[in-house]
């Protein structure tokens, strides 16, 4: 197995998530990619990372938001801190769950007019 993760992976797998159960944790996410340990959760976060540069760079909804931390309902505070970083999302913490909301519907409108 190689040290990281192509984007192009992580992209197809998160192209075949279902509107109805959208969401993946990282973990998991490891898995159906058959990573195997040490370092799998930071493989899979820089190859993320990179789908998120590559989506806002095209101007698409990021698919990576469709990832979220088990020990929560979202994505952990480094999607957040990166979304922010490249302009994507505000400033302030306290409008990051409607803006990763909005990112999620948007996410689901691109693959729906994907797959046509």
């Amino acid at each position: 197995m190689t040290d990281s993760v192509p984007a192009t992976r992580i992209r197809q797998t998160l192209a075949g998530r279902d509107p109805k159960d959208p969401f993946i944790t990282y973990q998991a996410l490891a898995a159906q990619l058959g990573l195997q340990p040490p370092g799998i959760i930071q493989r899979v976060a820089a190859a993320l990372e990179q789908t998120m540069r590559e989506d806002v760079a095209a101007g698409h909804p990021m698919v990576a938001a469709l990832v979220i931390s088990r020990a929560g309902d979202m994505p952990r505070r480094g999607f957040f801190d990166l979304a922010v970083a490249l302009g994507r999302f505000p400033d302030d913490p306290a409008q990051h769950r409607a803006a990763w909301q909005s990112e999620c519907a948007a996410v689901f409108g691109t693959l729906d007019g994907a797959a046509s």
